[in-house]
């Protein structure tokens, strides 16, 4: 392989970070402009929910409405119009409220030895939030701020983030795996999540086109003066029987076959998909795979999600409460296309 320019490079980074605004997107971006106007005249927050299951592209995209936001808006170094918050791995909310400030950049994480500084972590987050002028707050990851919770505990999360919402007049978009709706459980929280959107895989067997025309839209932003046609059946197909679906995946492959390409300084194709995928599935893998880029298009076998990843409170063991997704078995285009 050949060394990559800088050129190449930033083409590379510019496609890894490129977004498709597809319907989905459109639909939760006009989601979130809407609250962010709508808290300029209501008195009770509208607040949101956005779930989707690992790999759909959900910080993906709401990293890039906080930069779209900021590209569009002449916003002072010390505003933050949307304010992105993520919550560490089995912490609770204090820790996330910490986090939130940190991401403020107002208070270091030392403050919280400070005496007096957990009881006033609410009010000073509240503080904080119309000091930088926030429109719009977004906890990712928020499933892990709820999992091996009890109820009483989820219950002090929702009042906390209730409080916040109502001081700080802020409408809060609470992103997670699929078992973050039990939030949506809590009674402080069942009427103030009015907007509620799940990003969802691709599937072929239930909307090829749709599949089809996100394909398209990564294409454009390669950097080729005609984009490939990834929208072609046999790489469609087989770009999606690597991926099942998955955005995460999905981008991985093509980023890795771009980059084969840029590095010999050519057009993407059929080899460039052979090699990717030799080394992204089958170097990785312990069984035996067939690349389904060298196979005829009626030997390719499709697996779809089947059922998404979901959390069971119930399990005696807690090493069993997360449940991760379950596939399909594999089937050619044909057999999955005749149900």
């Amino acid at each position: 392989m050949n060394e990559l320019s800088e050129l190449q490079l930033e083409q590379l980074r510019v496609f890894s970070d490129c977004i498709v605004m597809h319907p989905q997107v459109k639909t939760i971006y006009n989601d979130f402009d809407d609250l962010r106007l709508n808290r300029m005249f209501q008195t009770d927050q509208q607040c949101m929910l956005l779930t989707g299951d690992t790999g759909v592209g959900k910080s993906h995209l709401i990293n890039h409405y906080k930069k779209r936001v900021l590209a569009t808006q002449n916003n002072s170094r010390e505003t933050i119009p949307v304010l992105v918050s993520r919550i560490s791995s089995g912490k609770g909310l204090d820790a996330t409220l910490i986090q939130m400030l940190a991401d403020l950049d107002l208070f270091g994480s030392s403050q919280r030895k400070k005496r007096g500084y957990k009881t006033d972590l609410t009010k000073k987050l509240v503080e904080s939030l119309i000091r930088a002028k926030v429109e719009l707050l977004i906890i990712n990851e928020f499933q892990e701020l709820i999992e091996f919770k009890t109820l009483q505990e989820r219950q002090l999360i929702a009042n906390g983030l209730k409080y916040i919402s109502e001081e700080a007049k802020i409408p809060i978009v609470l992103v997670g795996m699929p078992w973050a709706e039990k939030i949506a459980e809590e009674p402080q929280w069942s009427s103030r999540l009015v907007r509620k959107r799940k990003l969802e895989y691709f599937s072929l067997q239930k909307d090829s086109k749709y599949y089809r025309q996100y394909l398209m839209g990564l294409a454009k932003s390669m950097p080729f003066a005609e984009p490939p046609k990834l929208e072609e059946q046999h790489t469609a197909v087989a770009l999606f029987s690597a991926c099942k679906g998955e955005n995460r995946s999905l981008k991985h492959l093509l980023t890795e076959s771009l980059k084969l390409a840029l590095s010999h300084n050519e057009v993407l194709d059929k080899k460039h998909f052979i090699t990717a995928y030799d080394k992204l599935y089958l170097a990785n893998s312990e069984t035996h795979l067939n690349n389904p880029f060298k196979q005829k298009l009626e030997d390719i076998l499709i697996s779809e999600v089947e059922k998404s990843s979901k959390y069971d409170p119930n399990a005696i063991d807690p090493e069993y409460r997360l449940v991760g997704r379950i596939f399909s078995k594999s089937k050619t285009l044909a057999a999955l296309l005749s149900k």
